[in-house]
């Protein structure tokens, strides 16, 4: 049985794509190039933001 989540929304820094894949310009002797990932700060990673309804402020 499926279940029925809300949906949350997407990030708008990252529009739903929070790690990426980023070249570096150099290449390991076996010809491969070395990258890094990176995290979109705004989402953590996750890609989806919190609504602001569900955020607690303060006490």
């Amino acid at each position: 049985m499926p279940q029925h989540t809300l949906p949350r929304p997407i990030c708008a820094h990252c529009d739903g794509f929070p790690k990426v894949a980023i070249t570096t310009g150099q290449t390991t002797p076996d010809g491969h190039r070395h990258t890094i990932t990176a995290d979109c700060p705004a989402c953590r990673g996750t890609g989806h933001t919190t609504p602001a309804e569900l955020i607690r402020v303060g006490r």
